[in-house]
C-alpha cells in the first residue's frame, strides 16, 4: 500500500472509543464501505506497522482534507483501478 492508492474501509478497529468531541466511532461507521485515497502513514511507538491516513472530510460534507482518520492496514482493501 502506498500514498495515492485507492482503498476501501472494510473493517473498524476493535476498541474504537466514542469521543464526545471528535465522535471517532461515529465517523468510522460513516466511512465503512467507502473508498478513499491513502494520504499518508503514521508510525506509532509500540506498533510493528504504520497506521494509514485517510482524508475523510467529504463524508461529513466538507473538503476531504478537513478530517482524517488513521486506521490499521488490515481494515483496508486496496481497490484495483483499470
Amino acid at each position: 500500500m502506498e500514498v495515492g492508492d485507492r482503498v476501501k474501509l472494510v473493517g473498524m478497529p476493535p476498541a474504537l472509543p466514542e469521543d464526545a468531541e471528535f465522535k471517532t466511532r461515529s465517523l468510522f461507521e460513516k466511512c465503512l464501505g467507502k473508498t478513499f485515497i491513502v494520504a499518508g502513514f503514521q508510525n506509532v511507538e509500540g506498533l510493528s506497522y504504520a497506521l494509514v491516513q485517510l482524508d475523510v472530510g467529504d463524508v461529513l460534507g466538507e473538503a476531504s482534507y478537513m478530517h482524517s482518520i488513521f486506521v490499521e492496514p488490515e481494515c483496508l482493501q486496496v481497490v484495483q483501478t483499470v
